[in-house]
């Protein structure tokens, strides 16, 4: 049972576990992480909108809290929201909060890229808080990558990350990119875009460390 020095991590795919095993093997060797994995969450977000998973996402994070994580990072995009308003007793991150906060640093004109639409609003409406919270503007558009996240569901990770990195590249108006979900991310060494391409999963884990190590 991990102890109070663990993040726990909730994912709506396995497919995460090994890219933050890596960053956390890289960058943060001596972080314990615990993956929960809940696929439902997403899929009934997808149809139903996020709030509609609210009690259930407020379920894993009391059982993360129970097997004694210190501190909770959600690594979905469309439930991250939920997941922070839910309140769990220790810290709960969502993982695009950090990028989201680097994008409206760079510059006003934000262009979210996402895979599935769930992820759009939520997405947009974080940018436009961080840009509040900085005093800085924000004018965000977003765009829906076709075809990518059939991709991502059939195992397919590059086809994934090659149609995002396409559409990232055809983006000519814009300041930075933000990749909408962590699913993205290795999109983001594969664009050839003069635009700040930003993935969440390595600066969302390195905040989900840090509360962590503040409690």
């Amino acid at each position: 049972m991990p102890g109070p020095g663990t993040l726990a991590l909730l994912h709506t795919s396995p497919a995460h576990i090994p890219v933050f095993d890596a960053l956390r093997d890289e960058f943060h060797p001596v972080l314990r992480l615990r993956h929960l994995v809940a696929e439902d969450l997403l899929a009934r977000a997808r149809v139903e909108g996020p709030d509609a998973v609210t009690g259930d996402v407020r379920a894993a994070l009391d059982r993360a809290v129970a097997e004694g994580a210190g501190a909770v990072l959600c690594t979905c995009s469309t439930i991250g929201a939920v997941a922070e308003a839910a309140g769990a007793g220790v810290p709960v991150l969502r993982v695009d909060r950090p990028m989201a906060a680097a994008a409206v640093a760079v510059g006003p004109r934000v262009v979210v890229l996402a895979t599935v639409e769930s992820t759009l609003a939520p997405t947009v409406a974080l940018v436009e808080e961080e840009a509040r919270r900085a005093g800085r503007p924000a004018d965000v558009r977003t765009f829906l990558v076709d075809g990518a996240f059939a991709r991502f569901e059939a195992g397919d990770t590059h086809g994934c990350a090659r149609l995002v990195a396409k559409a990232a590249d055809a983006v000519t108006v814009a300041d930075v990119i933000v990749l909408a979900q962590a699913s993205m991310a290795p999109a983001q060494h594969l664009t050839t875009t003069a635009v700040p391409v930003l993935a969440s999963p390595r600066p969302g884990l390195a905040a989900g460390a840090d509360a962590l190590h503040r409690r």
